[in-house]
């Protein structure tokens, strides 16, 4: 079995890294943040678009059944270096995508410099920013998403 590609980019350290920083900032906000690295496109994938395969992780995470659909995907395809943020149905009625498009620009020039981790950690905290104003964190506040990296 070959080695994964994601070892090129990120250690477990690193992951683990990116995982802490969503547990701290969802302390800020009432929305949830999932990071799902996909690896490469399959056989069946060659013909849809980023946004498509990220609105696909969308549904497959169960993000939509979040109690006050607030979920937030940071979606990686890691092969392309192509990234795409999709927000659920409140968080996209008072933030537009194109504030999400600009945020993941600016993880993408952070990984032409070559770091990644650094990246997925600044668009973590620029999400958590934007996300506090409109959706502070509740009193009864629960984690409804693992913070932990899914990697596909």
């Amino acid at each position: 079995m070959s080695k994964r590609i994601i070892y090129n980019y990120l250690n477990d350290d690193e992951l683990l890294r990116i995982s802490n920083t969503i547990k701290e900032v969802e302390k800020k906000t009432s929305a949830e943040i999932l990071v799902t690295i996909k690896e490469k496109r399959n056989f069946f994938e060659k013909r849809k678009s980023i946004k498509e395969l990220a609105e696909k992780e969308f549904w497959k995470s169960g993000i939509t059944s979040t109690k006050e659909r607030t979920g937030v995907l940071i979606f990686i395809l890691l092969s392309e270096k192509q990234f795409y943020i999709l927000a659920d149905k409140r968080i996209s009625e008072k933030i537009e995508q194109k504030v999400f498009d600009e945020i993941a620009n600016s993880m993408s020039n952070t990984f032409r410099k070559g770091n990644f981790s650094k990246g997925i950690i600044n668009c973590i905290i620029s999400l958590s920013d934007i996300l506090s104003k409109h959706f502070p964190i509740l009193p009864d506040d629960i984690n409804e998403i693992s913070n932990k990296v899914r990697i596909s």
